[in-house]
């Protein structure tokens, strides 16, 4: 298989693409993003992620996640909705309403336990609206149990987007699981997993490819070695998250969200060096990417 990726968009593609609120909105048809995410040793990550997507323009985050992070999460992230994941049941959620979307982002801070892995597949299975599967989620995903998820979920009569974000390490777990054992590029490796996995792939690095089933590869610029840090996947989870919940279709919404989250990033270099940068601060200059983009 060979692949070679589009050009990244430019700002004022991209600018077109911003979810700007409505002069009528409300909270739920500005999009409902579901986030099932933190473990009991993680609940950093869930924290990062339904942040991210709030300031990313989400009007309503529901998080669930362990109940031992339930305490970290409320009393850092008071504005999220928060309840304890035993209460997530995909299956019985009523289909989203015109004009209020939803998505859903899952895996970021999961650990290895097989509770988890019936959790992320009872979601691919029953969430009617895109997901995204991040973090741990994915090295669940990376096995026959994943591969025939996923294909079931194409096949639904009533097949929703799926969006995997996966690094370099996670992406090859993905592609042993696959049985892809040519060692491709990182184009290539992109294409063949979203192809395998019947979804939108976007492999992050300091080059970001985002592929979809048919082959097509797109590039994501503007890298800064500022995000080689713990907890900037888990923002950008969340960025691409709440743009899906937003109504951006999959390819769109991985292209904005890692613009938006590169920009933000060389943001917060700029005024706090690529030294000192944390997750945490890439959220923090989110606004100022959207000005950039926007050309504001």
């Amino acid at each position: 298989m060979t692949a070679s990726a589009t050009p990244a968009r430019t700002d004022a593609q991209l600018a077109t693409l911003l979810p700007h609120p409505a002069a009528d909105a409300n909270k739920y048809t500005r999009g409902k993003l579901y986030l099932v995410a933190g473990a009991a040793p993680y609940p950093g990550a869930a924290r990062l992620a339904g942040t991210a997507a709030e300031r990313t323009g989400a009007g309503y985050v529901e998080l669930f996640c362990a109940g031992k992070s339930l305490l970290a999460v409320r009393c850092g992230s008071p504005s999220l909705v928060t309840r304890d994941w035993r209460t997530w049941h995909p299956a019985r959620l009523e289909p989203p309403r015109e004009g209020h979307p939803w998505a859903c982002v899952i895996g970021c801070g999961f650990d290895a336990s097989p509770a988890l892995m019936e959790l992320l597949a009872e979601t691919v299975r029953a969430f009617p609206a895109p997901l995204l599967v991040d973090g741990g989620a994915l090295g669940l995903l990376a096995g026959e149990t994943g591969l025939r998820l996923a294909a079931e979920r194409a096949a639904s009569s009533e097949a929703a987007p799926l969006v995997l974000t996966p690094h370099g390490g996670e992406a090859a777990r993905l592609a042993r699981a696959a049985g892809l054992h040519d060692a491709p590029d990182a184009p290539e490796l992109a294409a063949a997993l979203a192809k395998a996995y019947h979804a939108l792939c976007v492999l992050k690095g300091p080059r970001t490819f985002i592929a979809d089933a048919s082959g097509a590869v797109e590039l994501a610029r503007r890298g800064t070695p500022a995000l080689a840090k713990a907890g900037t996947g888990d923002v950008l989870a969340g960025i691409i998250g709440a743009l899906l919940a937003q109504g951006l279709a999959p390819r769109d919404a991985a292209a904005l969200g890692c613009a938006l989250h590169a920009e933000a990033g060389r943001a917060a270099a700029d005024a706090l060096t690529d030294i000192c940068t944390t997750a945490e601060d890439v959220i923090a200059f989110l606004p100022a990417a959207v000005r950039a983009i926007a050309g504001a």
